[in-house]
Order: structure tokens, then C-alpha cells, then sequence
């Protein structure tokens, strides 16, 4: 076995245990590419798991699963987790954000700072950033690391 999947069945295992102290069901789903594992836990709209999907659960139990497979592999774990289409909704929710700070720049603002969120999230706000034409960085340490978005220079 390659070591995502390797990771993958951990954090699976991981995951299947907390679902089942917590008397929920979910199908999990493993899926890798060469940069990161990630795994779905039931689908879009899977209303048993609502509890679970809310963002700062999800980021949470990813962040526990993640300490999880390290404890257990001894490396750096990149596992991503979905819980019923969160990942896919918090998306929505950043392409939003950079629309809005697309349109404060466009409206003459130096710079605009979104909220604290993760290095997955904010790689996501960065290849939004640039898709758009703009620059971003990322400030802050900890819980408090963000985006910050502005103008292109030149």
C-alpha cells in the first residue's frame, strides 16, 4: 500500500470509532492525490450527520483526525475531511468572501482581511485570489492566521 492509503484507512478507522461512540452512521468514502487524502463521510445533504457538518465541528474533527494518523505514522498528516457536502458548501462561503473583498478593492480599498481560517482554506483564497487577478498573503499566527487580499501591483 502507498502511504496516503496507508493514512486514508487510519484516519478512516479514526473516524469510524467516533461515529460509532457517537451513534451515527456514515458511509467513508477515501479519495488521494499526490498532495493530500481526503475523506467524505456520508454525502451532500445527509441529514443524520447535520450535527457533524457545521464548519468549526468539521475542522475540529479533521484537526483530531489529524493527530490521529500522526500518532499512528509518527509524520506530518495533510488529511482533509467533508462531513455531508461541508467541504463543498465552506467553498461556496469563500468564493463569496473574495467576491466581497474583489469588489471592496475595486471600490479603492488598500487592502481587505478576511476572517481566520485554515491553510487548506486559505490556499483555496489564494488560487481564488489570483484566478481573479489580485494578490493575497497570508498574516497572523495560530487560530489567527488569514488571508489578507490586494490590488496587483504594477
Amino acid at each position: 500500500m502507498t502511504e496516503n492509503v496507508d493514512e486514508g484507512d487510519i484516519a478512516a478507522d479514526y473516524l469510524e470509532a467516533l461515529l460509532d461512540i457517537a451513534d451515527m452512521d456514515g458511509d467513508i468514502e477515501i479519495e488521494t492525490d499526490s498532495r493530500r487524502t481526503t475523506l467524505v463521510v456520508g454525502g451532500a445533504g445527509d441529514d443524520s450527520l447535520t450535527p457533524l457538518s457545521d464548519p468549526e465541528t468539521v475542522s475540529a474533527l479533521q484537526e483530531l483526525t489529524r493527530l490521529a494518523v500522526q500518532a499512528k505514522t509518527g509524520e506530518f498528516s495533510r488529511v482533509v475531511l467533508d462531513v455531508a457536502g461541508s467541504r463543498d458548501a465552506r467553498t461556496k462561503e469563500l468564493e463569496s468572501m473574495v467576491a466581497r473583498a474583489l469588489s471592496d478593492i475595486e471600490g479603492g480599498a488598500e487592502q481587505v482581511a478576511l476572517t481566520p481560517m485554515s491553510s487548506y482554506e486559505r490556499k483555496l483564497v489564494h488560487d481564488l485570489v489570483a484566478d481573479a487577478g489580485l494578490v493575497s498573503e497570508s498574516q497572523g499566527e495560530g487560530r489567527e492566521r488569514h488571508a489578507v487580499v490586494k490590488p496587483a501591483e504594477g
